[in-house]
């Protein structure tokens, strides 16, 4: 029987395409998901923080790592992490600070915060080939990628891309809020499998899956919609005020 990193490998490749990964942001929360029979769980970086009192991208990576570890305590199913562009932490370290947390897969974006655009394509690569080859097998990398995000949209310089961050070792590609009518062009020109984001206003998980989407994730939605459902009950306590 496949466990960690393979095991989570393994579910990209079906059968029961797509993998749909809930994204909780607590240890109760990852409870309730593997409860209900997922195999696999994908911490959101910006519903983390939310549920840690931070705004996306404002958690420091000590508390990041920590709400990834009581995620990973609390069940007994495979967890892949957001940890954003790595926090500036060497392969090394945070392939280290992964496997201390328990995490079997990351997220890592191509997205520069502090400029609001893109990393260079082939130093976000060579970042990616370095956690690889610090890893092994032992880490399913998710290659995110940002054009969609940040301006720089396209299929052309998507797939540009994701063909580097494939031949760089990445596990799967992340084309974040790519649109719909483009993944199939997207998931040909890569040639990995690709995870989709769904949003509420956006394609269902299945409707995902039939455009070619290997992999679903939420985001921070479910947390917000947990959020917004506590919100619901405190108005009712109140009275409806």
């Amino acid at each position: 029987m496949l466990t960690g990193a393979a095991a989570l490998r393994a579910l990209h490749h079906g059968p029961g395409l797509p993998l749909v990964l809930p994204g909780p942001w607590d240890a109760a929360s990852a409870k309730v998901f593997a409860d209900a029979g997922f195999p696999a769980l994908a911490t959101p970086s910006a519903g983390v923080a939310a549920a840690l009192g931070y705004a996306d991208g404002d958690v420091p990576p000590d508390e990041m790592f920590a709400a990834i570890g009581r995620i990973v305590r609390a069940v007994d199913v495979p967890v892949t992490a957001d940890v954003e562009d790595g926090y500036g932490l060497g392969a090394r370290e945070l392939v280290a600070r992964l496997a201390e947390a328990g995490a079997v897969g990351c997220n890592l974006e191509d997205g520069d915060r502090a400029s609001g655009g893109l990393v260079d394509a082939e130093r976000q690569a060579e970042r990616l080939a370095a956690v690889r080859a610090e890893a092994g097998d032992a880490l399913v990398l998710n290659a995110r990628v940002d054009t969609y995000v940040r301006g720089s949209g396209g299929v052309a310089e998507t797939v540009r891309r994701g063909r580097l961050y494939a031949a760089a070792g990445a596990d799967c590609v992340y084309p974040i809020a790519a649109p719909p009518a483009e993944l199939a062009a997207l998931t040909e020109g890569i040639g990995l499998p690709l995870n989709a984001l769904a949003a509420p206003d956006g394609p269902s998980p299945a409707e995902w899956g039939a455009l070619g989407a290997a992999r679903i994730t939420f985001g921070p939605w479910q947390q917000r919609r947990a959020m917004a459902s506590a919100a619901a009950e405190a108005r009712e306590l109140r009275g409806g005020e």
